[in-house]
């Protein structure tokens, strides 16, 4: 996410207002996989931000970054909660609902 989607998340918080998540259930308590993008590590190449998908803990690159890594993840894996492993960030997205997920694993 970029800084104008950054924003979008804090007014939603502060607001109160999201629309639920239909897939918690999906929700695992997982280990991170990899300390940065795994499949930018493998091609050398780099990201702007890391999300952990929360199903299996694979690390992906959000969709500011070229390669869009996590999205991609959650569209072929079906697993579609990602959290941000930004520091400071504690917020969790689904990509099938285009919600803030406001359930803690």
């Amino acid at each position: 996410m970029g800084l104008l989607s950054n924003l979008r998340l804090v007014v939603r918080r502060a607001r109160g207002g999201t629309r639920p998540c239909s897939h918690l259930r999906q929700i695992r308590n997982v280990r991170r996989g990899s300390e940065g993008c795994e499949e930018c590590l493998a091609q050398g190449d780099t990201w702007v931000h890391l999300r952990m998908c929360m199903t299996c803990g694979k690390v992906g690159c959000c969709d500011s970054s070229k390669n869009k890594h996590a999205h991609r993840h959650a569209d072929i894996a079906s697993h579609p909660i990602a959290r941000s492993l930004e520091p400071g960030e504690d917020w969790m997205w689904c990509y099938v609902d285009d919600v803030l997920v406001d359930a803690a694993p």
